[in-house]
């Protein structure tokens, strides 16, 4: 029902930048929130960033200050853009989707997950 694609990732030095890109696409009827994930080798999927549709954010304590989470509603995109990249930020990112479809629309809203854009960030 929903569909997202992300882009942005890529190698960088320590201390650059990256900006994540992720559309939702599909039959949407609404999204309360959303947000973008990551998971480096040998670890567990952990939340990096989320944003709800009224525009309220939370951060992993590891990239506050250094990441920023926007959302587009118009385009039902969100971004991330990360500053000061630290080698402990490699990992794959995932963008995710809390939303309804026309299908769901009366019922509680759904996660939905893209297919993960490779964020490396060397020393």
């Amino acid at each position: 029902q929903v569909q997202l694609v992300e882009s942005g990732g890529g190698l960088v030095q320590a201390g650059g930048s990256l900006r994540l890109s992720c559309a939702a696409s599909g039959s949407i009827f609404s999204i309360a929130a959303m947000g973008w994930y990551r998971q480096a080798p040998g670890k567990q999927r952990e939340l990096v960033a989320s944003i709800s549709s009224a525009g309220g954010t939370n951060y992993a304590d590891s990239v506050k200050g250094r990441f920023t989470i926007s959302m587009d509603n118009a385009k039902n995109a969100v971004y991330l853009q990360m500053n000061r990249l630290k080698p402990e930020d490699t990992a794959a990112y995932y963008c995710n989707c809390n939303a309804r479809t026309l299908v769901t629309w009366n019922r509680n809203p759904r996660d939905y997950w893209g297919q993960g854009t490779q964020v490396t960030v060397s020393s």
